[in-house]
């Protein structure tokens, strides 16, 4: 069987869908997703930008289907697709096609998205744990802190964030995306090379954000700071994430203490 799964998204969504997409995976799979995810989906025979498809034009009124795209999509024996669920145009456009569409936003109060997004193609299977293998590597004597996020609601003060390098026992390593403003961060253009920079840190430091998600999917352990969303839904999963959440749901992020977060980020139990 040939089989093609499309999830679109941003680097956290995923990750998290990334144990659904390895037990939907058929004899020849291939997946389509955002263009900076596709590093991380080691599981797929081949990986293609939705982009560079033109999928995300059909189903707009008074265009016509771009060249190929319903020829690519008909190559697949069943399409598994997080895109296009809540677009009935879209629908339309792709019903004579062996879809399977998947739900992209956890409809179930307080179940985890990982778990959401498996549970819809195996009903039965344990918590979903994210996993992002690299190469063997020694943990280095450095603490990696990214302190942004895809919204400002959900970053910790970048003040805060450095009075607690200040105060930790480790050296810190700051990192940041292309167009996030930090002088002397690490950056890097392949997400891949991101996640094995991430797995040779001794712990790693974040908000609500994909690169806590890739943090933690490497192995490495986490301190993630949740402010406006819920960690039961969306915090990143493994037997090394600590979540420092607000006092009260609701509450601004800022309410977090740098003491509570540094409490977490020393725990002896840590592996240092």
């Amino acid at each position: 069987m040939k089989r093609l799964i499309i999830r679109p998204g941003g680097v956290g969504d995923c990750i998290l869908s990334l144990p659904a997409i390895e037990r939907l995976r058929a004899a020849t799979t291939e997946v389509w997703a955002a263009s900076p995810n596709l590093p991380l989906i080691r599981c797929a025979d081949s990986v293609r930008s939705i982009a560079s498809t033109g999928l995300d034009l059909l189903g707009i009124p008074d265009r016509d289907p771009p060249p190929g795209v319903l020829d690519a999509l008909a190559r697949f024996d069943s399409i598994a697709s997080w895109y296009g669920a809540r677009r009935p145009e879209f629908r339309a456009s792709v019903a004579a096609l062996p879809f399977r569409f998947l739900d992209a936003l956890p409809d179930r109060p307080g179940v985890h998205a990982a778990d959401f997004y498996l549970h819809q193609v195996a009903p039965d299977s344990a918590p979903a744990i994210p996993r992002i293998a690299c190469p063997p590597t020694q943990r280095a004597a450095f603490v990696a802190i990214h302190p942004f996020s895809g919204s400002a609601k959900k970053n910790w003060p970048l003040e805060r964030f450095r009075e607690l390098a200040r105060r930790l026992d480790l050296p810190v390593r700051w990192c940041a995306g292309p167009e996030e403003p930090l002088e002397d961060a690490e950056r890097f253009d392949d997400l891949y090379d991101l996640a094995c920079w991430l797995r040779s840190a001794r712990l790693y430091i974040g908000n609500d954000s994909g690169i806590t998600h890739l943090a933690a999917a490497v192995g490495t352990p986490v301190v993630a700071l949740f402010g406006p969303t819920d960690p039961a839904i969306w915090a990143p999963r493994g037997d090394r994430v600590s979540i420092v959440a607000t006092p009260s749901p609701g509450d601004p992020i800022d309410s977090i203490p740098l003491d509570e977060v540094l409490k977490h980020s020393s725990r002896p139990s840590r592996d240092r």
